[in-house]
């Protein structure tokens, strides 16, 4: 059996973080990823997805991102970055291992995989809150005579040219995915919208969102959402005509309703505006080879791409420890152990930027981490009996 002091589930952006983070501080951590290499997440991503967030804002600690990959960066260049990263800080990570279940194990903790147990005094799990692809109940949604895939499966428009598409779900992904296949010559593109959503320019008058997001924290309440409101009524025309009118509420009260983050406009508005994206009604099931919709239309698209977001998938590992809320994410994380010698990492969403926000707490977890172990001792609350 493999034995560690500190083991790190989880090669993604936090993840490598806090093993940078931890070698600076003596630590040697081993990184454990599921995927085939560092930043698997990200490869694995549709071709055309770019960050959201400026360069200079996305660098994990103690390597900057490099100026030529510019200044939204795209995907393979950031996967490229990632494997720059774990060679420029020497952090041992090890491809291809996926963590089953994670137990006690004595004063420390045993995790199952595929490889065999590894044992290990420290656990931090940075497996990250999009986990597993999560696809609606849909009634009929089995016997669907189309094609049905979830977005995380989509990488280019080529096999739907030519096709009629309906995209499901007004998130990020889902706005470049409908405006992606409008663009590769879809036959038709739609996008499925159950709530209006927050809409912001990537950038405005040169100022990124993501700075804009991370003043909010810093304002007062009762401030954030009239300036919201009222940047999207000075930058992003009225689509109301088109499916999507202007949200009722700003971006904080919609951020600490639902935990998204709002649309950042990188072609959607356009692409709604002219007619090359169609919106339409939610859905509520299926019917053969028909989509029905809450408006009570029918439509029948030769496929539709459910960009319905992600679930933790922390239960099958951690579930039986009772150290996850009601959503299925832990209810201790980016700071302070859930157990003795059981950390979290990256499973708080952010207006501030993924990649920042979550070297900030990896920052955290690593010092506390870092600490516990020159102490000898974990400070965390007791296991609870039972």
């Amino acid at each position: 059996m493999d034995e560690h002091e500190v083991v790190i589930v989880g090669a993604g952006s936090a993840g490598l973080a806090a093993a940078a983070l931890l070698r600076g501080r003596g630590v040697e951590p081993v990184v454990l990823e599921a995927g085939s290499q560092p930043g698997a997440v990200w490869a694995t991503r549709y071709d055309r997805l770019r960050l959201h967030t400026p360069r200079l804002l996305s660098g994990l600690p103690g390597l900057r991102i490099p100026r030529r990959f510019g200044r939204w960066v795209a995907r393979d260049d950031l996967v490229d970055y990632f494997r720059r990263y774990v060679d420029h800080h020497g952090i041992d990570v090890r491809t291809g291992v996926r963590v089953e279940r994670i137990d006690r194990d004595g004063d420390g903790w045993l995790l199952e995989t595929a490889n065999g147990a590894i044992s290990a005094e420290t656990v931090l799990v940075a497996t990250g809150y999009n986990g597993e692809p999560f696809v609606p109940e849909w009634p009929g949604r089995d016997a669907f005579a189309g094609e049905l895939l979830h977005s995380s499966r989509y990488v280019n428009p080529a096999p739907f040219r030519g096709r009629d598409v309906l995209v499901v779900g007004a998130g990020n992904s889902g706005a470049e995915i409908a405006h992606d296949v409008a663009d590769g010559g879809a036959a038709r593109a739609r996008l499925s919208v159950r709530t209006p959503p927050q809409i912001v320019r990537r950038s405005t008058a040169g100022i990124p969102a993501q700075l804009i997001g991370m003043a909010i924290r810093h304002l007062p309440p009762h401030w954030v959402d009239p300036i919201s409101k009222a940047q999207r009524k000075l930058s992003i025309p009225d689509l109301a005509a088109q499916g999507l009118p202007r949200p009722e509420h700003g971006v904080r009260s919609a951020f600490i309703a639902t935990g998204t983050t709002p649309i950042l406009d990188v072609g959607i508005v356009a692409a709604v505006r002219h007619g090359r994206v169609e919106v339409v009604a939610a859905v509520s099931g299926f019917d053969g080879a028909e989509v029905l919709l809450a408006d009570g239309s029918r439509i029948a698209p030769d496929v539709v791409i459910a960009a319905t977001g992600y679930r933790a998938g922390l239960e099958r590992l951690v579930g039986h420890l009772d150290v996850l809320g009601p959503r299925g994410l832990p209810q201790r994380t980016d700071g302070e152990p859930a157990l003795p010698g059981l950390w979290f990492l990256g499973f708080v969403p952010t207006l501030g930027g993924q990649l920042r926000e979550g070297s900030i707490a990896a920052r955290r977890v690593a010092e506390g981490i870092a600490a516990a172990r020159h102490a000898g001792k974990t400070d965390a609350p007791p296991v609870p009996v039972g």
